[in-house]
């Protein structure tokens, strides 16, 4: 069996796991904060997962992509340490507020200046905006086969055998490569990488390339943006524990009614 040449897509964004207090909504400038650190997208950490286990068994290559207007190389680090080979960074302010289609073209751009690859993975969605567009757009950019939702990838002399998540159960899937699959978590977590590998990981030289929209030729007024029509925010979910006192049950049972009567 070959080595394969792997391209994974990794969007950095605030830890999801952020409680909902971190989180604030502005409706007039169409704004949402999150105070929290960022953190590689889990799904593509999920994507990158299944990456490092085709590695291990046949031999690879890893090359991971981030796009974004503001980047971290220290949280990207996370993907050399965990079995990445190597890192591109397209960083350019261009790219605040771009939507699906812009973010898959630059992705375009950015996969055609790599000489040559036979896998590329994304994860089945982002956890900030949930649309789970750009995988999907990217292989059609491309003119590449796409198996969505992947669950198990397993290499079978020149295709690969995924078997992808369908709403009644799973399905398996042969496509030939290069191909493009958006993984599903049901690949499993990302390996354990401990915070002492990420901190050695700091203070070595790794192979890492960053390139803007103009090495890669870009004209940024073409790379598309998201625009915000109407920005809610979500539901106050606390919750407040009364206690409902009285000398009976039909007393208490009472009030009970009467403070559901309230709220309808």
């Amino acid at each position: 069996m070959k080595e394969l040449k792997m391209i994974v897509c990794a969007k950095q964004i605030p830890d999801p796991e952020a409680p909902f207090s971190a989180v604030s909504v502005d409706t007039q400038k169409k704004i949402v904060s999150v105070d929290a650190p960022d953190v590689i997208n889990p799904y593509d950490e999920n994507a990158l997962e299944a990456a490092i286990r085709l590695k291990e068994t046949i031999g690879g290559f890893i090359t991971v992509i981030s796009v974004g207007a503001s980047l971290s190389d220290t949280v990207l680090r996370k993907a050399i340490a965990a079995g990445a080979d190597e890192l591109i960074l397209v960083e350019d302010p261009a790219f605040q507020d771009i939507d699906s289609n812009g973010t898959a073209y630059v992705l375009k751009k950015t996969i055609e200046k790599i000489a040559s690859y036979d896998l590329i993975l994304t994860g089945r969605q982002a956890g900030d905006w949930d649309s789970g567009q750009v995988g999907l757009i990217l292989a059609e950019l491309l003119g590449l086969p796409c198996v969505s939702m992947a669950a198990k990838i397993e290499l079978q002399d020149s295709h690969l055998l995924v078997e992808r998540v369908v709403p009644i159960g799973t399905e398996l899937v042969k496509t030939p490569l290069p191909s493009l699959v958006t993984v599903s978590n049901e690949v499993g977590e990302l390996r354990y990488v401990s915070r002492s590998k990420i901190l050695a990981m700091l203070k070595k030289r790794i192979p890492m390339k960053k390139m803007s929209a103009k090495d890669l030729g870009l004209e940024t007024e073409k790379v598309s943006k998201l625009e915000l029509v109407e920005l809610q925010p979500p539901p106050d979910m606390r919750r407040q524990c009364v206690f409902i006192e009285g000398v009976n049950l039909e007393e208490k049972a009472q009030k009970l009614a009467q403070i559901i009567k309230d709220s309808i």
